[in-house]
């Protein structure tokens, strides 16, 4: 225990040590409450207001109500009215207001997004917003509404005065009056695309700006017609006059094509290039002149045709079923092709005509004795039922080409002579044909059924065949009437003929019949049998080879899920006839082996492009 001693010598205490801190803690208290009072105050005093330093489209906004500020802004937001934009193309050009373009300014979403600062449920976030936004301002980027479909409505109008389809060029021949048009441009606003660049000059809240418009140009398919036109300007130069030398020296016409005749047959036809556009070219159907020149000049200017003829088994002579015409013929197809030479040059009106001189071999005075057409040599009949129409319309058209035919001893029949040109100017019409290995539409199909016919006829008559093409697979028309395979002919023009010879010295007489009663067409030979007999043996049938897979083609014709079945499955197989010919006695005179190899025949079947059996063969 200390002394008092030690007490009484000890400093006394300074009572500001007390205080001081005292003074302090007070200090900062008041400071504190101060602070908190005017924090209270502030946020009493914006709770509907919007923080001090928030600014929008340079408008000081702090401190006002929402209504205060959005009429401070809607006064400021004058961009929709002022801001015109110019769409140009060209030297045209079209001025629509922002707001006409669907620009507007949401100034409600503006205003709330202007409020939301500092007024959130964070409250020590909120401060923060306040004071910095007070400190150091804030600004709040506008609202502005860009409504594409305003746009759209008038670059839409705009569309209507611009957009155009290409127009091709025309060629308009009137008599003897040739005009044309050139072609022209198509032109389309791209409405999305000039949108596009709108919305990126809206965006940037640009005024004044020009906007070009995207126009997309479609070329014609015909650019010009001039060259065509010129070339029928030639034509309508001038008539054109056909002149003959008559052969006792004289001249005959001459005969004038008038500008209005030419006029009438001139064609104006399309050609399409390779690249897609077309081209006008004028033509001249010529053949409507070929009756004219095969009328010019009656008794004068003739085509010479041999009598035909029908035999009379009862009173054994001919009988004549279409006369024969004398005289000098017109070789019209030169003088065609002459006339439209002369009608396309304006320097050359004057066209010589073309002549063969010939006459008929067999008139209507010719006997059958002195002929030689005596009796039946050979007949052959086949059967075409269940051809379709067109076939049965090619059938009848060529088997009259060869009715009452007269054969010379020592001459070739030629089937493809006397049948002439197989088209559709001609007579013939579309059907299946067999061509490069398979079956196809073409022009003529059943022609082979009476090239068939005939030979089956020269073979029962024991004329030598001299050429003969059998078909690529099985017919089913030829075996019809319980005709076994191997004896069918088949032709096809140029490259493939039937023929064969008169060898005897007899005239040979062909007579054709169709029963339609009994679908069925014969060939009827006459002539003297020169002593001779015909057998045929066989078939014999070797190497039967079943068909192969069906074949699938694409049509893109066809929907998925259809098909069309254009040819059908056959065996294959080989034969061998025998052909023997003997004299009068019953010797053998000539052998004739009659091979014929049929390839097996798949099934053709058309289906979608696409279809899975294309790849896989099934």
């Amino acid at each position: 225990m200390q002394s008092p001693e030690y007490y009484a010598h000890q400093p006394a205490l300074n009572p500001w040590l007390v205080r001081l801190p005292v003074l302090f803690v007070s200090g900062v208290v008041l400071v504190i409450a101060a602070l908190v009072a005017l924090v209270i105050g502030f946020q009493f005093f914006t709770s509907d207001r919007i923080t001090p330093g928030v600014t929008a489209l340079g408008v000081n906004l702090g401190g006002l109500t929402r209504a205060q500020a959005a009429a401070a802004l809607e006064q400021r937001f004058t961009y929709g009215r002022e801001a015109v934009f110019t769409f140009r193309y060209g030297d045209r050009f079209w001025q629509t207001s922002a707001a006409d373009l669907g620009v507007t300014f949401d100034v409600e979403a503006t205003v709330d997004d202007a409020f939301a600062i500092g007024h959130t449920s964070d409250f020590a976030a909120d401060l923060v917003a306040q004071a910095s936004a007070w400190l150091n301002g804030r600004s709040v980027a506008p609202v502005v509404r860009f409504d594409q479909q305003a746009a759209v409505r008038q670059l839409t109008a705009i569309a209507n005065e611009i957009n155009k389809p290409p127009r091709d060029a025309t060629l308009l021949i009137t008599g003897a009056m040739v005009t044309t048009t050139p072609g022209e441009t198509g032109l389309t606003l791209d409405i999305g695309a000039t949108v596009a660049k709108l919305e990126e000059a809206v965006l940037q809240l640009t005024t004044g700006a020009e906007i070009p418009l995207t126009i997309s140009e479609t070329p014609p398919l015909v650019w010009d017609a001039e060259a065509a036109a010129a070339k029928a300007r030639a034509a309508l130069s001038g008539p054109v006059t056909l002149v003959a030398d008559n052969p006792q020296g004289g001249t005959f016409g001459p005969w004038t094509a008038s500008v209005e005749q030419i006029a009438a047959l001139l064609e104006s036809r399309l050609v399409v290039n390779a690249d897609g556009t077309r081209v006008f070219d004028v033509g001249l159907n010529v053949e409507a002149f070929r009756s004219y020149l095969e009328g010019l000049a009656q008794g004068l200017i003739t085509v010479p045709k041999n009598a035909r003829f029908h035999f009379n088994d009862d009173s054994r002579e001919l009988e004549v079923i279409e006369a024969a015409v004398n005289g000098r013929s017109l070789d019209v197809d030169e003088t065609l092709r002459r006339m439209e030479a002369a009608i396309f040059d304006p320097g050359n009106r004057i066209v010589p005509m073309a002549f063969n001189y010939t006459l008929p071999k067999y008139h209507e005075g010719q006997t059958a004795a002195e002929l030689g057409i005596t009796e039946l040599v050979g007949e052959a009949t086949t059967y075409y039922a269940g051809s379709t129409q067109s076939r049965k319309e090619n059938i009848f058209e060529a088997i009259s080409r060869f009715d009452g035919l007269i054969i010379a001893p020592g001459d070739e029949f030629s089937f493809n002579t006397y049948l002439g040109d197989i088209s559709p100017e001609t007579g013939f019409v579309q059907g299946k044909i067999i061509y490069g290995g398979r079956t196809i539409d073409g022009v003529g199909g059943g022609v082979c059924q009476v090239s068939t016919t005939v030979y089956r006829a020269a073979l029962l008559a024991g004329f030598p065949i001299t050429e003969r093409h059998s078909h690529g697979y099985r017919v089913g028309f030829y075996e019809q009437g319980n005709m076994p395979p191997g004896l069918d002919a088949a032709i096809f023009q140029p490259d493939a003929d039937f023929k064969f010879l008169n060898d005897t010295p007899y005239h040979l007489l062909i007579e054709t019949s169709v029963f339609p009663g009994s679908d069925a067409i014969q060939f009827r030979l006459y002539s003297t049998n020169p002593g001779r007999q015909v057998v045929m043996e066989g078939p014999v049938i070797r190497n039967v080879t079943p068909p192969p897979p069906t074949v699938y083609e694409a049509n893109p014709e066809l929907a998925p899920g259809q098909s069309l079945q254009v040819d059908w499955a056959k065996e294959g197989a080989e034969t061998t006839w025998t052909r023997i010919i003997l004299d009068s006695s019953g010797q053998e005179i000539r052998r004739d082996t009659i091979y014929t190899k049929y390839q097996p025949w798949a099934a053709v079947v058309q289906v979608a492009s696409g279809d899975p059996r294309l790849a896989s063969g099934g």
